[in-house]
């Protein structure tokens, strides 16, 4: 089962696992993995850029660790499947990162409003000075975990399939995906609103799914300019008919805003084979992922699994 797992859902999981069995190793040798890769409060000494991205693959226990794997495994392999890994990884190390900064920002405002609860009459940039002064306590604002990331799959999920139907305990019936995430996301607003001293970084998860609403709502508007090859293929071959157009002594810069482009009937008709070819492509692909929704992944035939492998690459 395990190598049926899409390739960057399976390298995630796998990472996340033996940098959680490290952590435990080098503490026993005075190493503190959460510290140098945990995502410090940026006022704070330890705080580095780079923990934007580590503080990604570093649990606090091994719940923590179970419920994020859990999640990314059973949402990311069919969300992966859609996307294809290059798209599917950008997003979920870039809703990772951009739930950092959410974290970051509240606690900025916590940082401010304890200073000020001290001290009102405290300016804005008298509060960088305090927090420089501070700045070794600082380093106890550590976050870390999977979670922003996670949640911003679990949002990509039902976006992409917002009437799928899924059984999530202890409900006894299943609801719809969009459903699911919305509760979701209402119970990680109420419980930041409400137990702000709990320990979880709320407003991360919340952070991640902000994130990866704007990056759904932009690709979907853009349709996924940045990760289809096949809208630079065709970029190129309209670049090379314009230059022989060009190269042939006309100026077609100039014909366009008389006259308009012209297109000779076989262009039309290369045209119109390729978007059939690919509108039949995609019917097959979205025919083989309606039955990974119905039957689960192990259902498909090889030859099922090689044609989603190669359209997954051409993403």
């Amino acid at each position: 089962m395990f190598r049926n797992i899409p390739v960057v859902t399976k390298n995630l999981l796998i990472i996340n696992v033996l940098i959680f069995v490290a952590t435990w190793v080098l503490e026993a040798q005075g190493v503190d993995l959460t510290d140098i890769g945990g995502l410090h409060y940026f006022m704070a000494s330890h705080f580095h850029l780079y923990q934007f991205l580590t503080y990604q693959f570093l649990h606090a226990n091994l719940t923590h660790l179970f419920f994020n794997m859990f999640a990314l495994w059973m949402f990311g392999c069919v969300v992966e499947n859609v996307w294809g890994p290059k798209k599917f990884l950008f997003y979920y190390i870039s809703c990772g990162v951009g739930a950092g900064l959410m974290q970051e920002i509240v606690q900025f405002a916590d940082f401010y409003l304890r200073v000020s609860a001290q001290e009102p009459s405290v300016t804005f940039p008298e509060l960088f000075v305090v927090g420089e002064q501070l700045s070794n306590q600082l380093n106890t604002w550590t976050t870390i975990g999977a979670s922003g990331a996670v949640y911003a799959i679990l949002l990509a999920f039902g976006m992409i399939f917002p009437n799928e139907r899924i059984f999530i305990f202890p409900l006894p019936v299943p609801i719809k995906a969009k459903w699911f995430v919305l509760g979701y996301a209402v119970i990680e607003l109420v419980s930041a609103v409400s137990s702000s001293a709990d320990g979880v970084a709320h407003m991360a998860h919340l952070g991640g799914m902000l994130f990866g609403f704007l990056m759904i709502r932009y690709w979907n508007r853009h349709l996924d300019a940045h990760f289809n090859r096949s809208d630079g293929k065709e970029f190129f071959q309209r670049w090379n008919k314009w230059k022989t157009k060009g190269s042939s002594g006309s100026d077609y810069s100039s014909q366009t805003r008389t006259e308009g482009p012209t297109f000779t009937a076989s262009t039309n008709e290369a045209d119109m084979e390729y978007n059939a070819r690919k509108r039949q492509n995609q019917e097959e692909i979205d025919a083989i992922l309606d039955k990974i929704r119905k039957s689960g992944y192990d259902s498909l035939t090889k030859e099922e699994k090689r044609r989603l492998f190669d359209a997954s690459q051409d993403r």
